[in-house]
């Protein structure tokens, strides 16, 4: 095959046909011949026009697995999402149209009710906290009365202990003096005694 290059495809794929020779050495008519080896190359042409789009054009395997996965997700699948969707969008609607209200309805009934039991709680809690201060302070002012009673006590004894103290050291000073009086006595009655 001289004189002819591949055939590049075109837009759709389809070879573009390869230019013939220009001296064929066949006997006959030159205008005749051409045309009929032509024909010979044409099945040739189209042959290579297919290989390189097989090879090289890769559009037809892309929307191939573009057409695969549109009957993967939409086809076989039935689907399945939108009615997924059409449901939660159902589901969404009631709840805003009737359950949401309800909702709110009962939350502020009820939140209301439980505001004032607390506050109620809360009174009670308060009362009974002054309630314990006053006893508290009571008991704290009753401590504090005990105690002074117990110093003031305490002082009357240490005071009473010393002038007891005071009165034992005299008695006992006194008893000395007495019993060594006594002894002086003793000693001078003994010492006329042994005088003999």
């Amino acid at each position: 095959m001289s004189g002819a290059g591949p055939a590049s495809p075109g837009r759709g794929g389809s070879a573009l046909p390869l230019p013939l020779p220009l001296s064929l050495s066949l006997p006959g008519d030159r205008r005749r011949d051409v045309p009929a080896a032509g024909a010979l190359l044409q099945p040739v042409i189209k042959d290579v026009g297919e290989i390189y789009a097989r090879l090289l054009d890769h559009r037809p395997v892309i929307q191939g697995e573009i057409r695969y996965f549109v009957k993967e997700f939409e086809e076989k699948r039935g689907l399945r999402e939108l009615r997924v969707l059409e449901n939660l969008k159902k589901t969404i609607f009631e709840t805003n149209e009737s359950i949401l209200p309800k909702c709110e309805q009962s939350m502020h009934h009820n939140l209301n009710e439980v505001l004032q039991r607390v506050q109620a709680a809360n009174d009670v809690i308060r009362k009974l906290q002054e309630k314990e201060h006053e006893q508290r302070k009571v008991q704290a002012d009753k401590l504090m009365a005990g105690e002074e009673k117990r110093v003031a006590q305490r002082e009357a004894f240490l005071k009473e202990q010393q002038s007891k103290r005071e009165e034992v050291d005299e008695e006992h000073r006194k008893a000395m003096e007495r019993l060594k009086e006594q002894y002086s006595e003793m000693e001078k009655e003994l010492a006329k005694y042994i005088s003999f």
